[in-house]
């Protein structure tokens, strides 16, 4: 990983580089580490009301603040069986590309660690963020994508509600 640098007021963070780091950074993480991907324009902003309570996401649709940061979760489910951990990571990556060009500029994955809180309207985790760990690369999101469009899957996309 390298250190990402030279962002007013923001946090420094390692990067990870490929889909193949993240896949070892989800690996070596260490017991009671939950590991999740937020798509945001980083910590200090979601992050900027301090720890507990004052970390939320808001919900498009009605404009209420909820109890916890939207994020997607790096754990395998049981049953993923043992298939392949790399496609597993590009998925959780793949699942929410499209939020970089909704949201605008500046907003990209970043991995923390975290504890769940809640569910939001979209059935996906609310998280407190214990701790950002390191934001993830263009690359990595391409590798993942390549790695999500070589499963040749026609019924199988982003989350996306538009399409």
């Amino acid at each position: 990983m390298t250190l990402m640098r030279g962002l007013p007021n923001q946090a420094l963070l390692p990067v990870v580089e490929d889909l193949d780091q993240l896949v070892v950074l989800f690996c070596g993480s260490g017991p009671g580490e939950e590991l999740y991907v937020r798509w945001s324009v980083g910590p200090d902003a979601d992050l900027a009301g301090g720890h507990g309570a004052e970390q939320s996401s808001k919900d498009a649709l009605t404009g209420i603040d909820l109890p916890g940061l939207s994020a997607n979760p790096l754990a395998v489910e049981s049953w993923w069986g043992d298939r392949p951990l790399r496609l597993w990571v590009a998925r959780r990556l793949y699942d929410y590309c499209h939020l970089r060009q909704l949201r605008g500029p500046g907003v990209r994955p970043w991995v923390l660690v975290g504890e769940q809180c809640g569910r939001g309207p979209d059935n996906e985790p609310l998280v407190q963020c214990r701790r950002p760990v390191a934001w993830v690369s263009e690359r990595a999101l391409r590798e993942a994508e390549q790695a999500v469009q070589e499963q040749a899957s026609a019924e199988w996309g982003p989350l996306h509600r538009a399409d």
